[in-house]
């Protein structure tokens, strides 16, 4: 097979960013994309990019026998039908997260995708950025030794707006949901325990919307590791992304990404230029490997390095997060049905 042909699902943000990244990928022909929105500057941005057909139906995706994977970028809300189709036409399958904002949603979708026999691959792409994969990577040697503690600080350099928390499931899922999924990948083990407390103190409109802004999640690992991550909607010097596993024999941590390494110092003060200001940013390269790792697994055969249980996992967490939040308890992830 000499390159595989795809369709993508959402001309949204993310839609765009992986026709982008994939038009200059030469085992990849982006053949179509869907969106309920078509403006003349799509038409013309899809025209430049060298895709052959824009359309307000994603049908014409799934039905269409040349097609041989599906980029679905579409809202979270259309997620699920959207994989059962796919998967039912026989399609390979890379999806955003979360899959659903229903854990149960989702475990129906993946019994679809099982039953079809093809692949799913979910969009945490943060596991591609190459500071954590090397601190995966480093844990897994045993270098640091059994570990003991893992800790997440992720921090958006500005909260979003009223439309997108109002559809966006909450900081759980829609944000921490990524640091549900990191926590596991680094620890190496599965999440046992969630105890979360959260607070408005960005913005009160979102608390007004039933939403929390800042966050602190503690986590039990089955490994009797302890995690825990801290969230807020607003870092105003930038995107704060850290991590720390703390083991056995030592350590290894993951700073910011800045534009640079310079650092200036004087008398009065040592100072270097603020984060990368933008997940886009942040994680650009991360973005590109993670679909290009994709596409090989669909050339090549084998699993992808991110599937729907790892998904399913996170979502489950993030669940239990927000259970934990209202009743103010810790919440087993056994209690999860």
């Amino acid at each position: 097979m000499d390159k595989i042909t795809i369709g993508i699902i959402g001309a949204g943000r993310i839609g765009k960013l992986h026709a982008e990244h994939m038009s200059r990928n030469r085992q990849v022909v982006v053949q179509t994309i869907s969106d309920v929105f078509i403006t003349d500057e799509l038409r013309a941005w899809a025209a430049e990019l060298g895709i052959g057909s824009v359309t307000d139906n994603y049908k014409d995706i799934i039905g269409d026998p040349s097609i041989q994977a599906v980029f679905i970028c579409s809202s979270t809300n259309t997620h699920v039908p959207f994989i059962v189709e796919a998967a039912q036409a026989g399609k390979h399958i890379f999806c955003e997260k979360p899959i659903s904002l229903d854990y149960r949603q989702t475990a129906e979708a993946l019994k679809a995708v099982k039953e079809a026999g093809v692949l799913l691959q979910t969009g945490f792409n943060r596991r591609f950025d190459h500071n954590f994969k090397r601190a995966r990577e480093i844990v897994q040697d045993g270098k640091i030794g059994s570990p003991h503690l893992v800790k997440i600080t992720s921090r958006d350099p500005a909260p979003p707006g009223e439309d997108y928390i109002k559809v966006s499931g909450g900081l759980f899922m829609d944000m921490a949901i990524h640091d549900f999924d990191m926590a596991r990948y680094l620890s190496g083990s599965e999440v046992t325990e969630v105890y979360a407390q959260g607070a408005v103190l960005v913005n009160p409109v979102i608390g007004e919307l039933g939403d929390i802004d800042t966050a602190v999640i503690f986590l039990k690992f089955a490994n009797g590791a302890l995690g825990v991550i801290d969230n807020s909607r607003q870092a105003v010097y930038g995107y704060d992304q850290r991590i720390e596993v703390f083991g056995s024999e030592g350590s290894v941590t993951v700073q910011n990404d800045h534009p640079n390494t310079a650092e200036i110092s004087t008398k009065d003060s040592v100072s270097r230029d603020n984060p990368k200001y933008f997940f886009l940013e942040r994680y650009h390269e991360s973005y590109i490997d993670e679909t290009r790792q994709f596409i090989e697994c669909i050339v090549h055969g084998g699993e992808v390095p991110v599937d729907g249980r790892d998904a399913l996992q996170a979502e489950k967490i993030a669940y239990a997060a927000k259970l934990s939040l209202q009743e103010r308890r810790p919440v087993q992830l056994d209690e999860i049905d």
